[in-house]
């Protein structure tokens, strides 16, 4: 057995490496600059604690974020490594006795903020530590085409000056390819050896839904998850509390979480979610990044995120211990034209125009009727080799098509026409007015209730022919501009179809289904088990964490429990074989676990899974 393999099963109690992780480090441990993008819950921090076990001196490791830096470290703790963190929340105090203890060798792993390390005396104290590796975590934030750009971590470049000679590696869980070679060229890394892994998260389920009466929606699904923590998204401040009002006056403990909060509700709130206190957190975008609870069973968009990158990574906070988890949509046409308002806001042009592109991106993604896995891969340059995901609504549940060709011929015709009467450019809205036969001022002016196609759709409704447009746009029949005013124009293969009359095929737009019973598939990552021996094991782990004050998490994961209630451990090596179960774990929590499933079996038979 390897050193690596040992020291992760004696460690943090795993038999084997994910994807990638035994590259990163190996790479790591030779010295070189590494350049990691592995998905969220992908195993990313483990790239760097473990080789920092192995290697001489003290490991850095940058984080922009307060909790996650509490949590790892917690999470270190709790498996016998010698971790700690200098941050705003530590009293003079804590951080005088912390910084005597790090010029005294105690630790293996430090975790700081980048603005931190910009502070006086801290080349000499990076030194005098013995500093011997840098992992700089979230290094998508030192790159203004990321979607969390953070000026101090352009910052970190001066490291490089200051310790020329020492390996850095950088790990994120979004980057295009633009962002990766942002981050590579900023942190000046040294012919880095580059991993990067798939995006694909296979045990999480993707579902949109026509957006009806949201909080009905909701609680619908609540219902089904009793026991499940959970992240609901909305786009404001004022939803988020609104939602959480409206789901705790129901008896269900949700708080909500935005940057306008009072900082100390707001960790409040994060603290008791994080420790299974609140079951369900309404929030911002503020919410999330780097948060490493594993357990959390869904999320849930109230409404349209702005860009795809955004909605992948608040899904991926779903479902990071590999068990199953649900990722719902809520999609509206109306949450679109709430976004292009504030959009057409922005001052600055090139701003409003990525924006504008961003969301239409975002929404070809909420409306196709392709495998969303495959659509949310491609965004990010990887092709997924299946057709049929068995993890999405559009391939557990396909859409009905229908033979669109009329009125994707009078859609076009209509856009052809009104762009060839006026001499320019006509948007999407105005071609729905067209075609339904509106009498606004603007089709008049224009001479448009003169067209041929005017009135010609009357038999739809205006957001009916809104999706025919933005499917024959996904279709690429027709090209739309980046400006403002988001016009149309039919392209070659448009022209070709309406001069062929070329059969189209459309998919009828997303409604609120009526009840059905749902096709029962197997979820990837799904571990059957003893559900009420698993019920009392989450009980008891949440007493062990409370007397500790620690969330439940730190002390076993979900896998971890769902393995016992299905393999009912009792002996020392049957409980060694869990996944989770290091040196510290197994003599410090052995005997309670032990001794509750001793308890059970005593009224309980066993049950045999296959």
């Amino acid at each position: 057995m390897s050193q690596l393999t040992a020291t992760l099963k004696q460690t943090f109690g795993y038999d084997q490496f994910r994807p990638l992780q035994r590259e990163i480090m190996e790479a790591a441990l030779a010295g070189r600059d590494v350049f990691a993008l592995l998905p969220t819950g992908g195993g990313k921090s483990l790239c760097f604690q473990l080789p920092a076990l192995l290697k001489p001196g003290l490991t850095l490791v940058v984080s922009p974020l307060i909790a996650l830096m509490k949590d790892q470290v917690d999470a270190l703790q709790a498996a016998g490594v010698k971790a700690t963190f200098l941050n705003s929340t530590l009293t003079v105090e804590q951080a005088r006795s912390r910084l005597a203890e790090l010029h005294h060798g105690a630790y293996k792993l430090l975790y700081a903020a980048p603005e931190r390390l910009m502070l006086d005396h801290w080349e000499e104290n990076l030194r005098a530590w013995n500093v011997s590796f840098i992992a700089i975590d979230e290094a998508h934030c030192i790159s203004e085409w990321g979607h969390d750009f953070r000026p101090e971590y352009r910052q970190l470049a001066k490291l490089r000056d200051l310790l020329p000679d020492m390996p850095m590696m950088a790990l994120t869980a979004t980057a295009t390819e633009r962002v990766r070679e942002d981050i590579v060229r900023h942190l000046a890394l040294k012919n880095p050896a580059c991993f990067v892994a798939s995006f694909n998260r296979p045990n999480l389920t993707y579902r949109v839904k026509a957006k009806e009466k949201p909080l009905n929606q909701i609680l619908d699904f609540l219902k089904k998850h009793p026991d499940d923590s959970g992240i609901v998204y909305c786009a404001s401040r004022h939803a988020t509390e609104s939602l959480a009002e409206s789901l705790s006056a129901r008896g269900l403990a949700a708080k909500p979480y935005h940057a306008g909060l009072d900082s100390a509700v707001r960790n409040q709130n994060q603290e008791e979610f994080l420790r299974d206190e609140t079951k369900i957190i309404c929030a911002t975008i503020a919410f999330g990044m780097g948060i490493n609870k594993p357990n959390v069973r869904f999320v849930i968009h109230h409404d349209l995120p702005k860009n795809i990158e955004g909605y992948y990574q608040e899904t991926g906070r779903a479902g990071r211990d590999g068990l199953p988890a649900e990722c719902i949509l809520l999609y509206s046409p109306g949450d679109v034209a709430k976004q292009l308002h504030f959009i057409d806001e922005k001052t600055d042009r090139q701003e409003r125009d990525i924006a504008r592109r961003q969301l239409t991106r975002m929404t070809h993604y909420a409306e196709c009727s392709v495998c969303r896995r495959i659509d949310l891969l491609e965004y990010f340059g990887e092709k997924w080799p299946e057709e049929n995901c068995a993890a999405c609504d559009n391939c557990l549940e396909p859409r009905e098509t229908y033979d669109g060709t009329i009125n994707a011929q009078k859609f076009l015709s209509c856009v052809w026409r009104a762009c060839r009467a006026s001499g320019y450019s006509v948007g999407m809205n105005h071609t729905a007015d067209i075609l339904t036969g509106s009498e606004n001022e603007k089709i008049k002016q224009r001479g448009h209730d003169q067209l041929t196609t005017y009135g010609i759709g009357k038999d739809l409704q205006r957001g009916e022919w809104l999706a025919i447009g933005r499917e024959l746009l996904r279709l690429k029949l027709l090209d739309q501009s980046a400006d403002k005013f988001a016009t149309l124009t039919v392209n070659a293969a448009g022209l070709d179809a309406l001069k062929n009359r070329t059969p189209i095929r459309l998919t009828r737009p997303l409604v609120v289904p009526a009840s059905a019973p749902r096709r029962r598939a197997a979820k990837t990552g799904e571990i059957e088990c003893d559900e009420e021996l698993f019920a009392q094991l989450r009980t008891l782990r949440r007493q062990i964490a409370d007397a500790q004050q620690v969330p439940a998490y730190i002390i076993f994961g979900d896998v971890t429990l769902r393995q016992m209630a299905r393999f009912y451990p009792l002996t020392v090596e049957e409980f060694s074989r869990l996944s989770g179960v290091g040196e510290k774990k197994l003599a410090e929590f052995r005997e309670p676990f032990t001794a509750k499933i001793r308890e059970y079996l005593e009224t309980h038979p066993r049950v045999n899974f296959h």
